[in-house]
Parts: C-alpha cells; structure tokens; sequence
C-alpha cells in the first residue's frame, strides 16, 4: 500500500528541539499525538516518533493549518534541523473504510485515468486540490496542460475506483483554462 503524506517538516522551532509541521491531513488530532509513530519521506529519517505536540496558534501558510512537534531523540535545534523539509507518513492501509460511497481518499483518485461519458481519455488525475469552496481534481492532459476540475457530482457523475476511471462532464471551456 502507498505511504500517504500528513504532514511537512517546515523548520526548526526555539532550542529544544521542536519542529514546525504544516498539517496535510483531515484528521490531525488523530495523527498527530504522543506516542503516534510516522514514516517519513526520506525514508532513511524515520520513523519518527512523537513525544509531544502543540498548536502554532494563528500561524498558517497557504491555508494549511500548523503544529509545534517534539520528536523522541531530537533534543536541541541542531538536531531538529536535520529534519527539515522532510515529509511525515501514514501506511494508506491503516486508514478506515469510508461508509458514504461517494467519498473517497485523496490516493484513490490520483492515477485514475479521466474519460467523457462516451470514453474519451480527457487525461488522468494527479493530484487533489483541497480548495475552501469544493475539492479540485487536478487533471493533466494528453497535451501537457494541467486542468483544475471541480469534484463535485454535476461535473464527475462517476468514479469507477475498479475500472481505473473517472467520468467528467466538465462545462465547455472548463478544460481549456
């Protein structure tokens, strides 16, 4: 199973070996807590295991929310220092079953090819936008262009997770853009 990214390791924090995490989960409280281990990304770092954690109140960048972590071993700066930049994981296995058939976790949707009702390959998804008025797949196409697709069910009437495939019925000149 894929390793999918919680988190990134954005600097130092203070002398005593904390780390400023920009959050790249929906469920921080339950990733990120004592005792929690994490992969990481290289994987040569970890695992990681958290000693303690903390809100950076007030602080974000590009929307995404932070926390103030302690890691087991990592004692003063120059230590938490050579964590910088590195991304913090989870084993997408251990995530639970989604009971709404009509969610989905980010990594099941990237790679899925995008076609048109009528199978025209439109391009593939390669990533999932997490914007404040609805998820965008991001959808690259056969020309190299990148194209922001709202998820939403009037625009992907169908996600056939089996067949590799999403269905689009984006607005004309929706892809153009």
């Amino acid at each position: 199973m894929p390793e999918l990214v919680v988190g990134r390791v954005v600097r130092p924090h203070g002398v005593r070996g904390e780390v400023v995490v920009e959050i790249r989960t929906d469920s921080p409280d339950e990733r990120f807590v004592p005792g929690a281990v994490l992969g990481t990304d290289p994987a040569e770092v970890g695992p990681l295991r958290i000693a303690a954690v903390r809100r950076h109140h007030g602080r974000t960048e590009g929307g995404r929310a932070r926390l103030l972590v302690h890691f087991d071993g990592y004692v003063d700066r120059d230590g938490a220092e050579t964590l910088r930049g590195v991304y913090l994981t989870i084993d997408s296995a251990s995530l639970p079953s989604l009971e709404d058939p009509d969610e989905f976790h980010d990594h099941q949707l990237v790679g899925l090819t995008a076609v048109s009702p009528d199978g025209t390959v439109l391009g593939q998804v390669v990533r999932v936008e997490h914007a404040p008025a609805s998820d965008l797949l991001v959808v690259a196409q056969p020309d190299g262009r990148e194209s922001l697709v709202p998820f939403v069910k009037a625009i992907v009437p169908e996600v056939d997770l089996a067949g590799g495939r999403v269905v689009l019925t984006p607005p004309e000149g929706l892809l153009e853009l």
